[in-house]
């Protein structure tokens, strides 16, 4: 990002993004964007949006409940036509903190954690969290990559290849970007469109990033505070919808 004035970003051969650098990071026009730029990678959590009539707007993580604050910026009024729909709600380490709800900040909202690991890079720390949340995996960055199939002669070989390459391609250019189900515990790791199981013991599901200096015990519990305005939100299809897109997507989409 640091080499040019403008980035491309491609998908199965298909021109997602052509931004400066800052805009591709900070308005990412879809998922894969977001999950392919920045480092560490942003954390994709799956939600859901409630918008009561007589209750405030809230994004529902399954553990924790983000309530938006009111009176609702212009990108948060756009979540209401996503009431009820399944959605991927993205979070970049520095969206998120470590400090007790006390310390909150006006648009923060506290949550709290299980510490799974601790990155110590030098000049920083990365904390890798387990909310409880469901995480969004994107299918074209994790899935693992089919094994070869045994040679059956040149003929043979050749119509597979060829079916096998032609169904992959068509997957990539019009399947999803992100898979928005759980992956099956009894068969981790084993289907492209779900994406590999957990390594080992750690579960996290959200990145803090934080000073050198600060010591965190593997396995406690710690209290966390959201930036809402910093909230990334995409659609079921992947789509950026907050912040707002250049264009509004569409009432029945």
């Amino acid at each position: 990002m640091s080499l040019g004035h403008r980035v491309a970003v491609m998908r199965g051969g298909v021109l997602q993004q052509v931004s400066s650098p800052r805009d591709t990071y900070a308005l990412p026009a879809n998922v894969f964007v977001a999950a392919f730029i920045g480092t560490p990678r942003i954390s994709l959590l799956q939600a859901v949006v409630h918008a009561p009539l007589d209750a405030a707007m809230s994004v529902d993580l399954g553990r924790h409940r983000l309530v938006l604050p009111e009176p609702l910026s212009t990108d948060h009024q756009l979540l209401r036509i996503q009431q009820g729909r399944p959605i991927i709600v993205g979070l970049r380490s520095e969206a998120v903190r470590i400090a007790p709800p006390s310390q909150a900040r006006a648009g923060e909202v506290a949550i709290t954690g299980i510490v799974e690991h601790v990155e110590y890079q030098g000049h920083e720390a990365l904390v890798h969290v387990n909310t409880g949340s469901r995480p969004a995996v994107v299918t074209d960055l994790e899935a693992p990559r089919q094994s070869t199939a045994p040679r059956r002669g040149y003929k043979q070989q050749q119509g597979g290849g060829l079916s096998r390459f032609r169904n992959r391609a068509m997957e990539r250019l019009s399947g999803s970007v992100a898979v928005l189900e759980a992956p099956p515990e009894s068969a981790p790791g084993t289907d492209a469109n779900v994406g590999p199981a957990p390594r080992g013991p750690v579960r996290s599901d959200l990145v803090v990033r934080t000073g050198p200096h600060v010591r965190i015990r593997v396995g406690a519990q710690i209290p966390l505070l959201v930036d809402l305005g910093r909230l990334y939100v995409f659609d079921h299809s992947g789509r950026r919808i907050c912040p707002a897109p250049d264009e509004l997507p569409s009432l029945e989409s």
